[in-house]
């Protein structure tokens, strides 16, 4: 049986949630409302192999189906996840300069 990857959902870059509640990755690398797209524009990016299933839940949060990606990486998870967070971030504050919004 093939391994389908790690799996990654976008509460666990959100800064409003507490480690208890989901978040995978430290504050300082956290977003305020982190989207799939997020997630798929940093990996595409990072030139990381990936899969999205958008109408997926995560299991501890059944009613909220904010999708997920399916991730082909080789490392540990949780560089993966700072890896991507910190790209995530980038890209944001890239986008807030360019439309001249502040936080």
């Amino acid at each position: 049986m093939p391994r389908r990857g790690k799996v990654i959902y976008p509460s666990y870059f959100d800064s409003r949630l507490s480690r208890g509640e989901g978040r995978r990755v430290p504050k300082a690398l956290s977003l305020r409302g982190p989207t799939l797209q997020e997630i798929v524009n940093a990996l595409k990016s990072l030139s990381i192999s990936f899969e999205v299933e958008r109408d997926k839940a995560r299991p501890s949060r059944w009613y909220k189906f904010e999708g997920r990606v399916l991730v082909h990486y080789d490392g540990r998870k949780e560089e993966l996840l700072r890896l991507l967070a910190g790209e995530m971030v980038r890209q944001r504050i890239e986008v807030l300069g360019r439309s001249g919004k502040g936080n």
